[in-house]
């Protein structure tokens, strides 16, 4: 059965080339004219071929419109969609994760839109491709930038999780300061020296976060030492009257004391009161109730512990004079209850979240 030969092209029409060589000659010789037939069949192979070129336009004519008007739709949903958005900014009051979510749901319809002209063309090969490519791309990425994506990710669990919010003061892997912002990044602080620090999400997501503000009472304590001939209850006294009158300090809970050590070389007082942040800071508060304690113990002669040890020799033996002993009665050795109350307003506003009460459950 013969070979059928394959249609002439337009540009073969035009430039047809010469016959074979004679046996003897090497060098093809070119054409150097075309008839006015090849002309009139060039001519008309492209005119058939202009007339299928358009033919198959004008059939994909309603397929075009109707994919520009997906994308077109699409866009108009996207953008409904993020204005309309701001609802969820009332209930989250996170404009970081309320950008995200924006962001993110624009982009989930933008992609619909163009799945969807993409398979309306015809063109869902091509759609796949894409996919897989982008998938492997995504995957390479992810290595090389795995330090950001995990500070990101990092950003937006700090977001949700909301451990803190921004003024309160904290205490991060061993850095202190207020917190101005969380970022795509990095968790800013500014430091009570008034610089600014900047920690990586990922960091602050994993370490361990003292946060100071959370509760507005805040304890502080400080301790005295005196001689050991000096009598504690009197000192204990002096001490609570002086801190009570300190202004911001508390009467609910009320200041209390301890005996931290007692030896040749003195005794060692620690004294606790609390105040409300809101109202009283706390530095400047505990600074004035060393004062007026130090204060009231040399108006009273409370001496401090000798630090150089004075040899007396006595002319005579006689009877040492009786010491007074301290007062037991009244002393308080009960558990101390001062954060009690507060424990259990904060227990009652975890809401179930608490994964050591029955039946909580993890958000």
């Amino acid at each position: 059965m013969p070979t059928p030969t394959p249609a002439p092209s337009p540009l073969s029409i035009l430039l047809p080339t010469a016959a074979a060589p004679a046996s003897g000659d090497a060098t093809p010789k070119p054409a150097v004219s075309c008839t006015f037939d090849d002309l009139h069949q060039c001519a008309h192979a492209m005119a058939d071929y202009a007339n299928h070129a358009l033919l198959r336009l004008v059939e994909r004519i309603p397929q075009l419109v109707l994919a520009v008007l997906v994308l077109l739709f699409a866009l108009w949903c996207a953008r409904f969609a993020g204005r309309r958005l701001h609802l969820l900014h009332l209930r989250s009051r996170n404009p970081y994760m309320d950008g995200l979510v924006r962001t993110v749901v624009r982009t989930a319809i933008i992609l619909v839109g163009v799945l969807i002209a993409l398979d309306l063309l015809g063109l869902t090969a091509v759609v796949g491709a894409v996919l897989g490519s982008a998938g492997v791309v995504g995957l390479v990425l992810g290595f090389a930038f795995r330090d950001i994506a995990e500070n990101y990710i990092a950003g937006i669990l700090l977001s949700v999780r909301r451990p803190f919010e921004p003024g309160d003061s904290v205490n991060i892997d061993g850095r202190e300061g207020k917190v101005i912002s969380v970022t795509s990044r990095a968790t800013v602080l500014i430091t009570f020296d008034g610089n600014h620090l900047q920690m990586p999400n990922s960091l602050v997501f994993k370490s361990v976060i003292l946060n100071y503000s959370r509760n507005p009472k805040r304890r502080f304590d400080f301790t005295v030492a005196i001689d050991a001939t000096q009598s504690i209850r009197k000192s204990e006294t002096l001490a609570m009257a002086a801190i009570a009158g300190v202004e911001g300090v508390l009467e609910d809970p009320a200041p209390s004391w301890l005996v931290v050590e007692h030896g040749s070389a003195g005794i060692v007082l620690r004294f606790l009161a609390w105040i409300d942040q809101r109202e009283s800071d706390l530095g400047k508060t505990r600074s004035e109730a060393i004062r007026q304690t130090k204060a009231a113990f040399a108006k009273a002669g409370i001496e401090a512990p000798r630090t150089i040890q004075y040899i007396a020799r006595l002319p005579d033996d006689r009877a040492a004079p009786p010491v007074e002993p301290d007062h037991n009665g009244g002393t308080d050795t009960s558990v101390n209850r001062d954060i009690d109350d507060q424990l259990a307003a904060a227990r009652a506003d975890a809401n179930g979240q608490n994964l050591l009460q029955p039946g909580a459950h993890a958000p």
